[in-house]
């Protein structure tokens, strides 16, 4: 069977899913699902210090691992190089409080390869062989102001020397519950031989502390180098492996005694391993216990320089005489080369650009993890530890008790975000349906269900604060995931628009009925995606009689209207039931549009978008900060075929008759172009707008950076921009880099950077206007360089600026790696990508969370699309 078969069957199912895959997180710990304290302090209340000796309560996390979809049964590996002074069984990495940029994953690993069944993965870790710099990395950068870059696992030195070890771990599935596992440590040194103690290790979620009534697993020796692990739910699976080597157990309960100085009512607790192993504690104890709900076989290995070492092991529902034979190894590489097969149907011809997109894949497809979170259950229950109390019970998501999630979710990334966010889901949908578009479209009604969006019709934000304000895009990923499988399928999923169209209504009705207070369609309401772009915390309540006009909050609501109208227009022309509703939506978007224009959000004198204050008894009041904010109108955009037009005669007229009053009475009507072929553009911006824009967009002094479009113009780089509100001075400056405030946790910034979502909604909007415009529309590329371009061609030179961010050069760099290039120049390295959450203004070197594969993945649509092009 071909993996593509294996897609193909998953997607009968009623949740198109593997029963094992990576849904195993790296970092459960300092979650907002562990925090049992009074006053929210979620870093401090769970610590890295304590997730090797205490249980968790909503989820697992583990090294490289695995476990099945309901998180009963995990898998991961654990290592010790002899010197450091923990066992390696997670991601280490920094607190809140600890980053000069706040939390921050201070390890080296790599998604090297992964198949949307799992039937083929790949991952690398980089281990060192001297200590780990545990206490530096925290002390250098607690030290740091927030002008510095961050101190890095690189920047310590310790593996200048080629002294670490390659921990390649691959998984290759015999079947959906049999499945292979072969781990190898590579010694890069290539002067000493260096030793390292592996601990493959299988336990089970502890459920039965939360659960009296819950059975209890277990997991016992039944033969040399056979595991037996049994569980109520799950059922039985084997663990097989070299039968010389020892075994060791315990449980996966809480150290008590070492946390919170209590007796522990069994030495068989969650960290014996790290005793036994690190302080020569209790040996005889785990080696001779039978049977546990904790257990891993003990590999000391001592690797000479340059060489490598094998470990396999099994994993199945079954007992098997001879688990490995001659055909082990034969049969990764038989998933290996399904894999390529698979992969070399849908990705570029370039193998430079091929390996981007694979890269970016597999990362996206590694971050997907079982995600658990009922909010009544956390906010009334207990986690053993801390008892329940008021401040609790009313403080984070106390108004959100109706979420109840227990699922697996397409994460940003399974260490900096062990939970979603709405928008990223929705990026990460788009880039999954290159791969397995059926998954993407149950990922984004997901979101949808009642489990998930409150009564309301509010998409949940994030577990931070699910009440937050994540930009509206999902009918927009809908629509990109619909024509992406259409193109592939040759044939469109109208029952998938439908379904997500009944519930975007909710949303947008929420959001109409919410976030406009004066009913005039200018919309605002907060965090927007944007986090710091604006003068000052657009979350806050602001003084009364004080309001904020959003530009880009208004233009979400102009995008979401006409991707709404879009979905409705293309499921009309099956269902004519759906004829009126689009109408509604063209009507709401002109409405919207209006307010863009005439209600002081576009600013004559810069012809530019910007925020408006309204403070009362004052004239509107400008912000005039050239950012993001200002370009999001260039989203909402649409282009109605004529041969739509002809068919949809009840839309057509009813359109034409509510412009010709509009017309008739001298009310505002929104850029409608039908000068191509009877094409109708519709558009916020005109074409004399468009062209303003644009001309601040692509001047390589304001928006157009080598990486793409900046988020905030460099201009503020020498002209800080300033205003007094209330007598207080608030100020914006062009800032490339990592975030040189604390606000929104210091760890996101907006004021320079290149974002890949934001480039990737701006390339598409810009190719639609050059689809409709062709060479009637040219602009100067870059400003100033005396080279005229149509829109087409703009936007594919955007996205190679995008696209070069990954890309090596003439040198062998890649502009994402930055001073640490040389060490991305090694021969085991060469290869290695990372996907960064965003990156840097001017140089583009990768900075926020290392592992944004979620939607920085879209680089890999935009290699898709614009090859084709």
């Amino acid at each position: 069977m071909t993996e593509q078969q294996r897609i193909d069957e998953n997607s009968l199912k009623e949740v198109p899913l593997e029963k094992w895959g990576p849904y195993l997180s790296e970092r459960q710990w300092g979650t907002v699902r562990e925090d049992y304290s009074s006053n929210g302090d979620a870093w401090n209340y769970f610590p890295h210090d304590h997730a090797r000796s205490r249980v968790y309560r909503w989820g697992e996390d583990g090294l490289a691992g695995i476990s099945d979809y309901l998180q009963n049964l995990c898998f991961a590996v654990a290592l010790w190089n002899g010197k450091d002074p923990i066992l390696k069984e997670r991601l280490f990495g920094l607190t809140n409080s600890e980053g000069n940029h706040g939390e921050d994953v201070k390890e080296l690993y790599y998604y090297l390869d992964n198949t949307p069944t799992h039937y083929y993965m790949k991952y690398l870790y980089k281990y060192p062989q001297s200590a780990y710099p545990y206490n530096e990395l925290i002390e250098r950068n607690k030290k740091l102001p927030k002008t510095e870059p961050e101190y890095e696992l690189l920047d310590t030195g310790i593996l200048d020397e080629g002294n670490y070890f390659d921990v390649v771990v691959e998984y290759a599935k015999n079947s959906s519950t049999d499945i292979f596992i072969k781990i190898e440590i590579i010694n890069r040194s290539t002067q000493q031989a260096a030793p390292i103690t592996v601990m493959p290790t299988l336990w089970f979620h502890n459920r039965w502390c939360y659960e009296p009534q819950a059975i209890k697993p277990s997991i016992e020796a039944v033969a040399n180098g056979v595991l037996k692990a049994s569980h109520p739910v799950t059922g039985e699976y084997f663990f097989y492996f070299d039968s010389s080597v020892t075994t060791w157990f315990t449980e996966n309960e809480t150290n008590t005694e070492r946390l919170f100085e209590k007796p522990n009512a069994s030495i068989f607790v969650k960290d014996a391993f790290h005793e036994a192993l690190i302080n020569n504690k209790n040996i005889d104890l785990v080696k001779n216990k039978k049977e546990g709900t904790k257990a891993a076989p003990v590999f000391q290995l001592n690797v000479k320089p340059g060489e490598s070492q094998t470990i396999f092991l099994r994993l199945a529902d079954k007992s098997i005489d001879k688990p490995f034979d001659e055909n082990t190894s034969k049969l990764f590489d038989q998933r290996k080369q399904e894999a390529d097969e698979f992969y070399r149907s849908i990705l570029s011809k370039q193998s430079s650009l091929s390996a981007i997109q694979r890269q970016a894949l597999s990362g996206l497809l590694w971050s997907k993890q079982y995600y658990h979170y009922d909010v009544a259950e956390w906010l009334e229950g207990t986690d053993n530890i801390t008892a329940p109390s008021d401040e609790r019970k009313n403080g984070r998501n106390h108004d959100w008790k109706y979420l109840k999630n227990k699922d697996i979710i397409i994460m940003p990334d399974k260490w900096e975000y062990p939970w979603y966010a709405a928008w990223d889901t929705a990026f990460h949908c788009i880039a999954f349906a290159l791969i397995d578009s059926v998954f993407a479209k149950h990922q984004l009604i997901l979101l949808t269900r009642e489990w998930f969006m409150n009564p309301e019709g509010q998409m949940p934000a994030y577990e931070w604060n699910f009440g937050d304000v994540n930009p509206p895009i999902h009918a927009f990923a809908a629509l990109e995931i619909y024509t992406i499988e259409k193109q592939k399928n040759g044939k469109g999923d109208i029952q998938f628009l439908k379904k997500i169209f009944q519930k975007l209504i909710i949303n947008f009705t929420w959001w109409v009925n919410r976030k406009d207070a004066n009913g005039n369609n200018v919309f605002e309401g907060g965090f927007l995606g944007l986090d710091n772009i604006g003068v000052f915390n657009r979350s806050v309540q602001l003084p009364n009689e004080v309001l904020l006009e959003q530009a880009d909050g208004t233009s979400w609501m102009a995008m979401y209207a006409l991707n709404l109208m879009d979905i409705a227009l293309e499921i009309a022309q099956t269902d004519d039931a759906f004829e009126d509703t689009a109408t509604k939506f063209y009507e709401h978007f002109i409405y919207i549009a209006e307010a863009l224009n005439k209600m002081g959000l576009w600013n004559e004198e810069d012809c530019f978008f910007y925020d408006v204050l309204l403070t009362s008894g004052q004239p509107p009041f400008s912000l005039k900060v050239r950012s993001l904010v200002g370009l999001v109108p260039l989203y909402a955009a649409s282009v109605i075929p004529s041969n739509v037009l002809e068919i949809l005669k009840d839309f057509k007229k009813r359109t034409d008759w509510f412009n010709e009053y509009r017309s008739k009475h001298n009310l505002f009507l929104p850029n409608k172009e039908t000068e191509n072929n009877n094409d109708m553009l519709l558009s916020v911006v005109n074409k004399e707008k468009l062209s303003k824009i644009l001309e601040r967009l692509l001047d390589e002094s304001e928006f157009l950076s080598k990486g793409g479009i900046r988020a905030l113009s460099k201009f503020y780089e020498q002209n800080p921009y300033s205003v007094n509100l209330g007598g207080q001075e608030f100020s914006v400056a062009y800032d490339p880099g990592d975030s040189t405030s604390g606000m929104f946790g210091g760890n996101s910034n907006w004021r320079g950077p290149v974002w890949m979502p934001a480039n990737y909604l701006l390339i598409k909007a810009i190719k639609k206007y050059g689809e409709y415009y062709g060479d009637s529309f040219k602009t100067e590329y870059p400003k100033g360089s005396g080279n005229f371009l149509n829109l087409q061609q703009v936007a594919l030179e955007l996205a190679k600026r995008v696209i070069g961010i990954f890309s090596k050069d003439e040198s062998g760099d890649r502009q994402v790696f930055g001073k640490y290039n040389q060490f991305y120049k090694r021969p085991e390295n060469k290869d290695l990508l990372l996907f960064h959450e965003y990156f840097h203004g001017d140089t583009s070197r990768g900075i926020g969370a290392s592992h944004q594969t979620g939607w920085t993945a879209l680089v890999a649509n935009l290699i898709a699309e614009f090859e084709t092009a």
